[in-house]
């Protein structure tokens, strides 16, 4: 089989396709068109990429399978993969600690303010007294919409803090209750984590709740802005919002007008308009704002996740070679 990884790919994860017998074609860079011929000219049978999309014009040729080297596949026509026979499949969960642990660095980061206390000291300036200002996370509420892999590590990592947790989550229909012993045996957490999580019945319902909110839905067609005004609006006012999912599932003109309106403070490491490539020039307002801390889209980025999703894309395609299914698939 031979194998197209058009983004940057771990190491292993490139012995780990060569000892299954593929021949292995690494160029990270392709990206369109240009990535198009190619999968057209090298008779790819398997396409392995990350953040690149994957259009209906890369379909055809040999290619039979792409692994999403990550969770989500919303930069991948799985519709058109699917009308050309092309297998999809991801790596869930995979990268779920560490886009968890950058949850909770955005939130500390907000609530300690430490890029301004960062800034400052490299300025030569010495402001205690301004930047002793803290709530503190201990005790405050924390609202969580989405109950993925990403999300129950993020339960986990609450619960440690000593924080409630209120949830919203399409699985739990809409209940308005304490979480059961039952719900996190189903979402594979310890059941001393249900005392500590409230189910909530809508995602208005959750920022009313909480006192920080953090999103952790996958893209799609109805979580698109599933974030507006109205859910926004319910926060109480200096409340934090943290988004580590897609910027589109957040309406950031709506959040824009509740940073000022309702002074809330906000921790954004995805964008609804973020660049292709890995440098260079990013204009988004919502960066500009006071209160917003920004990082690059890093989520998924330690070395640690990496491997691990090395590691699955490996195992999906050895399952296929195998059987002809894949492990994982969305299609």
């Amino acid at each position: 089989m031979v194998a197209l990884i058009a983004d940057k790919f771990e190491k292993s994860g490139i012995e780990g396709l060569k000892n299954l017998g593929c021949q292995v074609l690494y160029e990270p860079d392709l990206t369109d068109q240009a990535l198009a011929d190619r999968i057209q000219s090298s008779g790819a049978e398997a396409l392995v990429v990350r953040s690149t999309k994957v259009t209906d014009a890369m379909f055809g040729g040999k290619l039979r399978l792409i692994v999403r080297a990550g969770a989500g596949v919303n930069t991948i026509d799985v519709k058109a993969a699917t009308a050309h026979r092309v297998v999809v499949a991801n790596c869930p969960g995979k990268n779920s600690i560490a886009v968890a642990e950058l949850t909770f660095a955005l939130m500390l980061a907000v609530d300690r303010r430490i890029p301004d206390n960062v800034a400052e000291l490299r300025a030569g300036k010495w402001n205690k007294k301004e930047f002793s200002k803290a709530r503190g996370l201990y005790g405050c509420t924390l609202g969580l919409l989405g109950a993925g892999s990403i999300g129950c590590e993020v339960i986990r990592r609450a619960v440690a803090f000593g924080m409630p947790v209120v949830l919203w989550s399409r699985r739990f229909n809409g209940e308005d209750r304490p979480m059961r012993e039952s719900d996190t045996s189903d979402l594979g957490l310890d059941e001393s984590c249900a005392p500590r999580v409230a189910l909530a019945p809508t995602p208005a319902e959750v920022a009313a709740r909480a006192d920080i909110l953090s999103i952790h839905l996958a893209l799609a067609p109805d979580t698109k802005h599933l974030v507006n005004a109205a859910v926004l609006n319910r926060l109480k006012p200096g409340s934090i919002v943290i988004n580590t999912a897609r910027g589109e599932v957040v309406d950031y003109a709506a959040l824009r007008t509740a940073i000022h309106e309702r002074q809330l403070r906000v921790g954004l490491d995805v964008y609804a308009d973020e660049p292709k490539e890995s440098s260079g020039a990013f204009t988004d307002p919502i960066v500009q704002e006071p209160g917003v801390y920004g990082t690059h889209h890093i989520g998924a980025s330690t070395d640690q996740a990496q491997e691990a999703v090395a590691a699955e894309t490996v195992r999906i395609v050895k399952v296929f070679l195998e059987t002809g299914e894949a492990p994982n698939c969305v299609n």
